[in-house]
């Protein structure tokens, strides 16, 4: 019997079965869940204008008008038949001899599917869109009685193709395996398809390949929709169940310990959303199993306080509290803010400490002997009550006398591995746990990718917060770009400081660009601007007579350090940087930024980048600098980003334009992603729905042990390495 785990040598033979490869499809189940793009109909044309240079399309066009001609300087032949739309024309370019052109097979008329990677060149005025010796079927064409059946149907499925494999030979594939694999039992239960009026999954598949209508397909999409949101939900909530089983110890707060004193100290009052996260912290805390927590804000939305009140709240219970940031300049930005926020708190045993305070311990990779013993030792006898650290505190050596709550700021940037092993360092029971991020997520990413971790969201800004105004500044406009440098000027000659940012760091090889506006050659793309090239020309230039320091990654931590204090300290007028300084710089004197080549920057990551900007009493700008054209997506994402400062906002722009594969971590499980037609921005009922049915089965049969057929899809999802990543995590 053919199953869905049939090799595809036996379903479609070895040679189509090898072609299928090139696009990660080895089973007959793999090939079933190929599932079509979009589905052509035989009176209705592809739009030709819309196509992308380098894209690998299959469009439905009409052929217009076929010229052939011999090549004069060489035998051969080349022939170009030009397909419409009504409104777009495309050129098909094939060269060769006569024998192998297909003049004959074309006339003008002959309506036709044509696949091939779309190239531009010049044609007199304007340019011409071509596919160079493309596929071809022709429509009209009768082959037999499959082909019959295919094309009396009125819609056409158009699958992903790859170069040397067509959207219909595809389908011929899949055709054969409809007709032969038994899909088994269902893992969807018959309850829930009841209660959501779903389709069995054979019809589904039957549905989504050989739709008769777009109703059909529309609810064959629906429930392979379900069996995607449904199976992932399941490896969630076993995930929550087992969380809550594991020991931890209760870290309860006090009312006359540190963080009674610290709030008292604090010259602000919380904000509303601060102190009700807080209590949802702090009732997690006392729990005795640990708190798998996901703490989201908005740039400046103020988690670090929340943070540190959940640390203080643990020191108080005789804990201790880590740190975890991903990169030394922000590590030790935090340690120098939170010792600055506590005050004498934060200096216990020292002389003007406080009589009940504790320590907080800085260790980093590139601190001095001296230093790093001084750390570790406060770390392992607990006399720190506060370890912040980068990927230092992951080492071996580094002990915890007992470590009750692991802070993870910006955790996207951590790999698994290097969360569970400052996990592991906790000794009687597991540390809770409190992730945070000022990069917003949409709910149904939280639902998803977060799916095991309470959310807490951060969304009303503290009191004294500057607006920050941002506008797109093309360098085609030479006065807008001449104006930007101005702008630093006149904010710099009121005290102020400024920040220009750059892709790159730079390389001694190679041009890196210039200064100079608008320019691009138009065909390939200048490098990106880079800070060492930017620098100097920015001294000699516009800037000449200002204070200019430059931070980049390859910077000795030491002096990265030191320049980041000088800067603070108001001593350096302009910091030229790469995002190095995207997230944690805090000071509040920086009221302008200039971001060059900022199309080459993601929304969230301009986002982030613009907080830097508008942290004290001065209003921030945020300037734009790009040479994208106006109205190419490149500007329109610019002008998103330059219309709101809601970073959740923004988030949903972000995650319209990735993959899902990237949003749901497949570069940390090594695994492409199991979601192909679920879409977490548009199908927030559909994973609501199956989160809490998902929920409910798990609380019923923890192990599934009353669904076997879910438990396999289960497994086939999380196999060996994705099963010790979700462990992970």
């Amino acid at each position: 019997m053919t199953t869905l785990d049939t090799p595809l040598t036996k379903v479609v033979g070895a040679k189509a079965a090898k072609k299928l490869v090139a696009l990660d499809l080895h089973t007959a189940g793999d090939l079933l869940r190929h599932y079509p793009r979009r589905y052509a109909q035989r009176g209705e044309l592809t739009d030709l204008v819309g196509l992308v240079e380098g894209e690998y399309v299959t469009v439905m066009a009409e052929v217009e008008k076929v010229q052939g001609r011999r090549i004069t300087k060489r035998p051969g032949y080349i022939l170009e038949v030009v397909v419409t739309d009504g409104r777009g024309r495309l050129t098909l370019t094939f060269f060769g001899n006569g024998a192998h052109i297909p003049e004959r097979e074309l006339p003008p008329g002959t309506r036709g599917l044509f696949a091939g990677k779309v190239s531009f060149y010049r044609a007199g005025q304007g340019v011409k869109r071509q596919l160079v010796h493309p596929e071809y079927k022709a429509v009209s064409a009768r082959e037999g009685a499959d082909a019959a059946r295919e094309f009396a149907e009125e819609l056409i499925p158009v699958y992903p193709a790859t170069k040397g494999l067509t959207s219909w030979q595809i389908g011929d594939c899949v055709r054969m395996a409809l007709d032969t694999v038994d899909v088994g039992s269902d893992a969807l239960p018959e309850p829930v398809r009841r209660r959501h009026r779903l389709i069995g999954l054979a019809e589904a598949y039957q549905g989504i390949h050989r739709p008769a209508d777009m109703a059909e397909a529309g609810r064959a999409r629906k429930r392979l929709k379900w069996d995607e949101a449904f199976v992932l939900q399941t490896a969630l909530a076993q995930r929550r169940r087992d969380a809550s089983a594991l020991p931890a110890t209760p870290r309860s707060p006090r009312e006359d310990g540190l963080l009674a004193e610290f709030e008292e100290r604090l010259p602000f009052a919380l904000t509303e959303g601060q102190r009700s996260v807080g209590e949802e912290i702090a009732a997690d805390l006392a729990r005795e199993h640990p708190m798998h927590r996901l703490l989201q804000g908005d740039v400046g939305a103020g988690k670090t306080i929340v943070g540190l009140r959940a640390m203080l709240q643990v020191v108080d219970a005789g804990g201790q509290a880590a740190l975890l940031a991903p990169t030394e300049v922000l590590a030790q930005q935090h340690h120098r803010s939170i010792v600055s926020m506590l005050g004498p708190l934060a200096e216990a045993g020292r002389l003007g400490g406080a009589e009940h305070g504790t320590r907080v311990a800085l260790l980093t990779g590139s601190q001095g002997a001296k230093a790093r013993r001084e750390g570790l030792l406060d770390a392992a006898s607990g006399t720190a009550g506060i370890v912040v650290g980068t990927h230092a505190l992951l080492q071996e050596h580094v002990q915890f006398a007992d470590l009750g709550l692991v802070v993870i700021d910006e955790q996207h940037r951590f790999g698994v591995e290097q969360r569970d092993a400052l996990r592991e360092k906790a000794t009687g029971g597991r540390p809770h746990v409190l992730v945070m991020t000022a990069t917003p997520i949409p709910r149904t990413v939280a639902m998803t990718v977060y799916g095991d971790l309470d959310t807490s969201s951060l969304t009303q800004l503290p009191a004294g917060r500057s607006p920050i105004a941002t506008h797109v500044v093309p360098t085609a406009n030479r006065a807008y770009w001449d104006r930007a440098w101005e702008r630093i000027r006149e904010e710099v000659a009121q005290g102020r400081q400024a920040y220009v940012v750059c892709p790159r760091i730079g390389e001694t090889e190679g041009d890196e660009g210039d200064l100079s506006a608008g320019e691009t050659d138009g065909e390939a793309r200048r490098p990106p601007l880079a800070v060492l090239e930017v620098a100097p020309k920015l001294s000699e230039g516009p800037l000449h007579d200002l204070r200019i320091g430059v931070l980049h990654g390859r910077l000795h931590p030491d002096d990265k350090d030191a320049l980041m204090r000088r800067f603070a300290a108001g001593e350096v007028d302009v910091l030229v940087a790469t995002t190095v300084i995207e997230v944690g710089v805090d000071v509040p004197n920086s009221t302008v930024m200039v971001v060059l080549d900022a199309d080459r920057f993601g929304v969230s990551q301009l986002h982030q980048l613009r907080g830097r900007v508008g942290r004290g009493k001065y209003p921030g700008l945020c300037l734009l600098v790009t040479d994208a054209e106006d109205g190419s997506k490149a500007r329109e994402r610019l002008d998103a980003v330059a219309s709101t400062l809601d970073g959740f906002e923004l988030s949903r722009l972000d995650l319209e334009q990735r993959r899902e594969g990237d949003v749901l971590g497949e570069s940390q499980s090594g695994r492409r992603s199991s979601l192909r037609l679920l879409t977490l921005l548009k199908d927030e009922e559909i994973i609501k729905a199956a989160r809490a049915e998902a929920a409910a089965l798990v609380e019923q049969d923890p192990e599934l042990a009353d669904h076997p057929v879910l438990a396999a899809e289960l497994a086939a999802l999380i196999d060996e390495e994705r099963a010790e990543y979700l462990e992970k995590t």
